[in-house]
């Protein structure tokens, strides 16, 4: 069986002429031309040649074009790809190279309004520029279930940029549609790898380690994103719960889990201090007990250090053998 492979495209940074110098040179060029007419009143085929130099000097214009900070131009000439110029400021270029679909184009293509992924996220294709300012990505929340199969809700924000541009116009189709398709498949897989908070199985937590789940999933982005150029600077969780349905049964877990912890700390604690009560009193030689006397006050004591409401004190005044 025979597989087509899509061929990966590589940015390739060019400079083309400053805008102001080709602006005088055109202009000059146009008054050279009208001073030209206007002393030889030219007929024939000088007139042609100056209707043709107005024509051409008209064409030539079209080729001006800026770029601000952190903007590109992608140069697409009949088709192939020629660079890409990211220096900023006015720039001149062959008026030939593609400048992107209009809208008009779009318009009668059929994709205006809500058909248009392109006009309706703001993306203007004009003059095939493209922005390399960083971007911020706020997942909505989606509902998954973690390793222990319990459904949960997630959601993180990814800060991503375009590195190449190449890449970016042409390996993909749409890069903005691309990246968060990807981020949200790369989420799912994700929560499917871990439990949601500890002690629900072996290995890290997705409540537990915020910082090693972050770094796994800026890595799993990275690696579904390079072929559309772009870098991931950061991913991060920002909305993390049980879904709906099971968040009762699971905080009622929890608080058993927390009362359990918080009675075996008390417990471990008092016993503690009841061996060194025994420990100091035997040192000190304050009183000796035998057995049942010892077992006597271990009880008492534990009764006092692990009960949850105030204890009141008895004074016995007889012995334990009356």
């Amino acid at each position: 069986m025979n597989v087509s492979t899509t061929n990966t495209n590589h940015e390739n940074i060019v400079r083309v002429p400053n805008g102001w110098i080709m602006l005088f040179l055109l202009i000059a060029i146009v008054a050279a031309n009208i001073v030209c007419c206007v002393l030889t009143h030219p007929e024939g085929l000088l007139a042609i040649a100056a209707v043709v130099i107005f024509v051409a000097v008209g064409i030539l214009s079209t080729g001006f074009f800026t770029l601000q900070p952190n903007e590109a131009r992608v140069l697409v000439l009949f088709g192939a790809y020629k660079g890409t110029v990211r220096t900023s400021g006015f720039h001149w270029a062959n008026p030939f190279y593609s400048n992107g679909r209009t809208q008009q184009a779009l318009l009668e293509a059929g994709l205006n309004g809500a058909k248009s992924s392109i006009l309706s996220r703001g993306r203007r294709p004009g003059r095939n520029k493209i922005s390399l300012r960083a971007r911020t990505l706020n997942g909505e929340r989606l509902k998954v279930n973690d390793k222990c199969g319990n459904p949960v809700e997630i959601a993180a924000v990814v800060v991503w940029r375009i590195q190449d541009t190449a890449q970016a116009f042409f390996d993909v189709d749409d890069y903005e549609n691309y990246v968060p398709i990807q981020s949200e498949s790369a989420l799912r897989h994700l929560a499917n790898l871990y439990n949601y908070d500890e002690g629900e199985g072996e290995g890290p937590s997705l409540r537990g380690n915020v910082d090693e789940v972050s770094a796994a999933l800026q890595a799993e982005l990275q690696e579904r994103l390079a072929k559309a150029g772009v870098v991931v600077d950061e991913a991060r969780l920002t909305h993390l719960a049980y879904a709906p349905e099971i968040a009762q049964v699971m905080l009622r877990r929890q608080q058993a889990e927390a009362v359990i912890a918080a009675r075996k700390r008390i417990v471990e604690g008092a016993v503690s201090m009841v061996d060194m009560a025994l420990r100091e009193l035997a040192s000190k030689h304050v009183v000796d007990l035998d057995d049942e006397r010892r077992a006597a006050m271990v009880s008492n004591l534990m009764v006092v250090l692990c009960s949850e409401s105030e204890v009141h004190p008895v004074v016995n005044t007889g012995t334990l053998y009356t």
